[in-house]
């Protein structure tokens, strides 16, 4: 049995889940279109270019969090998943991670997204084990601060090791799928690097590295 790990947005799904999530704020008018798009944009732009502060990221990230009730955030999240997130999971990475599970792996999804969003996401394609960006919370509501490392870049890595240390498991003979060249900390890492759809960085990267390429797209 190997730890199997995924990265989750444009790997098992079709779209990055913290964009949509905010495209999604703005068609509810729950944040200022203006100001808000311009950010989402942004900041979507700087971490495709690896350039992206995670921590000038979540800060605005996570205020919608901050500025509504549980009750709020759990009824859009619901609307979130039907209408952003189901028709963009891809039916060849839920085969790819049944393969894992029926050969007796441990499915991890680790994820620079947070756990507000990702948490539902990860229950749906049954992965019971999530490494993600953990909001703060105190007396059950977000503060817009962050618990830990930020799963980002060398964050995943550090957070993979926390996790590790508390399981009885290892990286020998492990797998981590993943699309973006941000993840290169962790894919040179384990014993099967594979990129999925990968960005061109990243496809150039396991060309010379001989990593296995693949395609989860129809």
């Amino acid at each position: 049995m190997s730890l199997a790990i995924f990265d989750l947005d444009n790997t098992l799904l079709s779209i990055d889940s913290d964009h949509a999530w905010g495209e999604f704020l703005l068609e509810q008018g729950a944040v200022d279109p203006q100001a808000y798009r311009e950010a989402n944009d942004r900041f979507m732009a700087d971490y495709n270019a690896g350039t992206l502060d995670i921590h000038a990221f979540l800060a605005v990230a996570l205020q919608p969090l901050v500025d509504n009730s549980p009750e709020q955030l759990a009824a859009w999240h619901q609307q979130f998943m039907a209408s952003k997130i189901e028709p963009h999971i891809l039916a060849k990475g839920e085969e790819l991670v049944a393969r894992h599970r029926t050969r007796g792996d441990t499915l991890l999804i680790i994820t620079a997204t947070n756990r507000f969003i990702t948490g539902p996401i990860a229950e749906r394609l049954g992965i019971d084990h999530l490494i993600a960006v953990e909001p703060e919370v105190v007396d059950g509501r977000y503060t817009g601060k962050v618990s830990g490392t930020p799963s980002y870049r060398e964050g995943k890595v550090k957070r993979l090791e926390e996790w590790l240390a508390n399981k009885d498991l290892t990286l020998d003979g492990s797998w981590f799928y993943s699309d973006s060249h941000n993840d290169l900390p962790l894919l040179e890492l384990v014993d099967h690097p594979v990129a999925v759809d990968p960005d061109d960085t990243l496809r150039e990267v396991a060309e010379q590295k001989g990593w296995r390429i693949i395609s989860l797209r129809d």
